[in-house]
């Protein structure tokens, strides 16, 4: 009996690669301590100071810090480019960390994977996936606010986690920003917030302005009440500035695991 062969299938498929924290620099000492409640003088928000670039190059300190934060500033990645569970955003640490001597921002980055991988045994791979998003752009009447003027006692507060608008519960009504020495790209962090969706700078605008915007909460311009405009309004008419729709692939970081309690210090 002649024997055939049986044909043999090919099955290309994609795999995703969990990631932890590549092996690299590490803070030389590091506490991490789930936050007190609210109260008694202490607020609800979140405090950065310290590390490369900043006055204390030394040390770092996290108070009230959420591990949704902490994760934009160690991948160096935007809040719509993480995929995990909703705690990340409600659990809070305050966290100090020793970095040693002569850092750079590259390695602090790396420092704080560490820390999320040794601590919290964050375990993620990354994805492309397809977003609908917004470009921050200038406006055909050119931008309608002003540089910061210079200010030789400034602090720079070093790296810091997107800034977002955290109106109180179920207010639905007008609101107003005002903030000085701000970033284009800061600026399109606080948009993306109040969209919840991407919003990327292509103003080329590379200068610290004051920035005052008031707008309605409501993000599209068909719900915003007839005395407020909306976001894309306002930032047309007070800022001189524009929304520009687009789509197009996104990196984003998916969670594979990670604990809630970090280890013992």
């Amino acid at each position: 009996m002649k024997m055939t062969a049986a044909p043999v299938l090919f099955l290309c498929v994609g795999v995703a690669y969990t990631q932890t924290a590549p092996p690299g620099p590490s803070f030389e000492a590091a506490s991490v301590k789930p936050s007190p409640p609210a109260g008694a003088g202490r607020g609800p928000g979140r405090v950065v100071r310290g590390g490369p670039g900043s006055t204390d190059p030394g040390l770092a300190t996290f108070t009230n810090i959420d591990l949704f934060s902490l994760m934009t500033m160690a991948y160096d990645v935007k809040p719509y480019q993480i995929s995990g569970p909703d705690w990340l955003r409600t659990a809070r640490f305050d966290i100090t960390a020793k970095i040693p001597p002569g850092a750079s921002m590259p390695q602090y980055r790396l420092m704080l994977q560490d820390l999320l991988a040794q601590r919290f045994k964050l375990a993620l791979h990354r994805e492309k996936k397809e977003l609908s998003e917004y470009e921050l752009a200038v406006g055909k009447n050119g931008p309608k606010f002003k540089q910061s003027a210079e200010d030789p006692a400034a602090v720079d507060d070093g790296l810091q986690p997107p800034r977002a608008i955290s109106p109180p519960p179920g207010y639905n009504g007008p609101l107003s920003v005002q903030f000085s020495r701000f970033s284009m790209e800061r600026l399109a962090d606080l948009v993306s917030s109040s969209l919840g969706q991407p919003v990327t700078d292509a103003t080329g605008l590379t200068g610290i302005y004051d920035i005052k915007l008031r707008y309605t909460l409501n993000s599209l311009p068909a719900d915003a009440p007839n005395n407020e405009p909306s976001i894309f309004d306002a930032l047309q008419e007070q800022l001189g500035l524009k929304l520009a729709p687009k789509k197009g692939p996104v990196d984003i970081l998916v969670i594979d695991s990670v604990k809630k309690v970090p280890t013992e210090n």
